[in-house]
C-alpha cells in the first residue's frame, strides 16, 4: 500500500478515532487522516481518557478499508507503532536515544511515555474498517497520571504537529505496504523487536483477571506478548505491560 492517504485537520472534535468511524459509516473508505488540534473525549487503550487539553500536541487517526479478517487487526498495533518510531527519527534530527517501543504500541523515551496508538475496526460487507489512532506528547506532557510520561520538546526539537503527521503518514504507507494486510507481518514483527525494549527486561502485565510479572521474551509470529514468569513462557494479546522501574 503506498501513501495515498488524504489529510484533513479540524479545529476540535471529540476523538478522531471516534470522527474516522463516522466517516467510514458514512461510507469513507480512505485511506484518510483526521487530525485535530484538540480533542473534548480523547481516548487510549483499555478504556482510558487520553489528555488532549495541550494545544501543540499530535492527534490524529487514520482510517483504512482492508480485505483481512478482524482478528489480524491487531497486527496493526505493531505496524503502526514501527512507522510512528521511524517517523519520530525523521523528524528530530536527531532522535532521543531513549526511543523505543513498548508492547504492543507505546512510545517511550527514557522508559517514560510520549505516545500512544489505539486500533479500533469494524467488519461490514467482507471488509474490514480500521483505525489507527495516534496520540503524541510534542510540546507538553500531561499531569497526574499513573504512570511516567514525557514529551518530544523535553528531548531536543519540538516539530510542528503537522510536520510530524506527515513523517508519520509517509512511514505508515511504507510499513502497511510492507504488512501487505499480514502477508509480511515477519517483517514488521522483526523491525518492531529492534525498536523494543531488550529482551530479558523486567516486566508486568495486567490482563484485567490477573498481574504476572517476569521479564520480556519477545512477540511471536503473530505479534502476541511472549512474557518468562518463573521458567514458563507465556503468551498474551492483550494486557497492560508495565516495565520496571
Amino acid at each position: 500500500m503506498k501513501n495515498h492517504s488524504r489529510i484533513e485537520q479540524l479545529a476540535s472534535v471529540d476523538s478522531t478515532n471516534a470522527e474516522a468511524m463516522r466517516r467510514a459509516q458514512a461510507g469513507e473508505l480512505g485511506p484518510l487522516w483526521i487530525m485535530a488540534d484538540a480533542q473534548t473525549a480523547g481516548r487510549g487503550r483499555s478504556g482510558r481518557s487520553w489528555s488532549s487539553a495541550d494545544a501543540g500536541n499530535l492527534y490524529a487517526s487514520l482510517l483504512l478499508t482492508l480485505a483481512v479478517p478482524q482478528p489480524r487487526a491487531y497486527q496493526l498495533a505493531l505496524v503502526a507503532a514501527v512507522a510512528v518510531f521511524d517517523a519520530l527519527n525523521a523528524a528530530m534530527h536527531p532522535a532521543p536515544p531513549g526511543l523505543r517501543l513498548k508492547w504492543p504500541n507505546d512510545i517511550l523515551i527514557g522508559g517514560k511515555k510520549a505516545g500512544g496508538i489505539l486500533i479500533e475496526s469494524s467488519t461490514a460487507s467482507a471488509r474490514l474498517t480500521a483505525v489507527i489512532g495516534v496520540g503524541l506528547n510534542i510540546a507538553a506532557s500531561p499531569e497526574g497520571l499513573d504512570r511516567p510520561a514525557t514529551h518530544l520538546g523535553a528531548h531536543g526539537a519540538c516539530p510542528q504537529p503537522r510536520v510530524v503527521l506527515d513523517r508519520i503518514a509517509e512511514a505508515m504507507g511504507h510499513w502497511l505496504s510492507v504488512w501487505d494486510e499480514g502477508g509480511g507481518f515477519a517483517a514488521v514483527r522483526e523491525a518492531w523487536l529492534m525498536r523494543s525494549h531488550p529482551l530479558g527486561e523486567p516486566m508486568s502485565i495486567n490482563t484485567g483477571s490477573e498481574r504476572i510479572s517476569g521479564t520480556f521474551s519477545g512477540v511471536d509470529a503473530e505479534g502476541a506478548l511472549l512474557l518468562d514468569a518463573e521458567g514458563s513462557v507465556r503468551r498474551f494479546t492483550f494486557g497492560d505491560v508495565s516495565l520496571a522501574r
